[in-house]
């Protein structure tokens, strides 16, 4: 079977792995492959630090993907003889004032039901593990399974991995006939025909679907580089200040990745209000983040939907949808191809797919916008 995939980012390119180590051929379509949301991505791999109360389903989603990423980067690896940046270190969540430890430690209970491993800790237990944390910290949750990697590393290596298979063009139309979705074509005109197609583009829009029940939610993201000598922080570290959210993620070449803040204002630029109460809150959890340098400032839209849980379903005999990942989407990658994949073979057995289903959001006012124009 010959599959088109629309969208190469973390979740495009995963599925792309997974639907050609089941032995299909595929085409990957996207005029800037790689430099969406992925690009952004701090890559936190974070279950037990991401839980928050009201979310149901979302919690096991996320932790069965996460069980999944040891396999995930070694069939990477296996395949592409290059390992992607994974680090199996574990995640200090930090209380910066005890107003901020109560709201922590109220949902230690929460991860702790779900099965998630969080630990209470002092704040001298927690300057025990990161020692550059701030000496008046209130108090801090270890989680001992929350990982990261690099999802650049990951959307580098599978583009090598697949440069003969991706046609660097816009998406501009699905083409069908009476079986449902046959091709999609181009901005230049050229028409790529595929048994199924895959779409999983962020935000974008194809000709041929009507609107996702998406919208966009803006993260400004900050990389700074530490000074010469032993890194500033050997794990992740995610704060709440004042009930803000705020994270470090540090990286094997000394650089730390800072975000995220949250907007929906509809602006894509970086907003310098919100970098500085990035900055602000971080320096209050971290110090010596003021001997820094700053390498990048980034801001990208991620599609977020009204739960946070992605929409993957089918919409017609010959097309998939895989988009709506939220924050999730490089945590979420593992599971999500690995359901899209499930889908474009028509195999709807897995018990999660009832969990994404896209249609979970129609009403009997609205029709959902999720079936093709045929």
């Amino acid at each position: 079977m010959h599959v088109n995939i629309v969208g190469a980012g973390i979740i495009g390119l995963a599925t792309a792995f997974e639907l050609s180590s089941r032995g299909h051929s595929i085409t990957i379509i996207d005029p800037a492959p790689g430099q969406g949301a992925s690009y952004a991505a701090a890559g936190m791999l974070a279950p037990a630090a991401e839980t928050v109360w009201g979310q149901g389903p979302l919690h096991q989603l996320l932790a069965a993907s996460n069980a999944g990423y040891p396999r995930f980067v070694e069939r990477i690896e296996a395949s592409t003889g290059e390992r992607p940046d994974y680090l199996q270190s574990s995640t200090l969540v930090i209380a910066a004032e005890p107003a901020d430890r109560d709201a922590l430690h109220e949902l230690v209970a929460l991860q702790s039901s779900l099965g998630l491993a969080a630990e209470k800790l002092l704040p001298s237990q927690a300057r025990s593990l990161e020692p550059a944390l701030a000496s008046n910290i209130a108090g801090g949750v270890l989680c001992a399974e929350d990982h990261q990697i690099d999802p650049r590393s990951v959307v580098r290596i599978l583009l090598k991995h697949f440069a003969n298979h991706v046609i660097r063009e816009q998406a501009e139309e699905l083409l069908t006939d009476e079986a449902g979705t046959s091709a999609v074509r181009t901005t230049t005109g050229r028409v790529l025909e595929a048994d199924q197609t895959v779409i999983a583009t962020a935000l974008g829009t194809v000709k041929g679907l009507k609107d996702l029940p998406l919208r966009p939610v803006y993260g400004d993201i900050l990389r700074i580089q530490g000074p010469a000598g032993p890194a500033m922080l050997s794990r992740i570290v995610r704060g709440i200040v004042h009930r803000r959210n705020v994270y470090l993620v540090p990286r094997k070449d000394g650089s730390l990745v800072l975000g995220a803040s949250v907007r929906e204002d509809g602006n894509p630029e970086v907003n310098v209000g919100a970098m500085h109460t990035l900055l602000d809150d971080a320096r209050r959890l971290v110090p010596g983040i003021s001997d820094c340098t700053l390498n990048e400032l980034i801001a990208r839209p991620r599609p977020a939907t009204a739960d946070d849980r992605p929409l993957i379903g089918r919409l017609d005999p010959g097309l998939v949808l895989s988009t709506g990942y939220s924050r999730h989407g490089v945590l979420l990658s593992p599971l999500g191809s690995e359901l899209t994949a499930d889908l474009t073979e028509n195999n709807t057995t897995h018990p999660m797919l009832k969990d994404v289903d896209p249609q979970r959001f129609a009403t009997q006012h609205s029709t959902l916008a999720l079936e093709h124009l045929g």
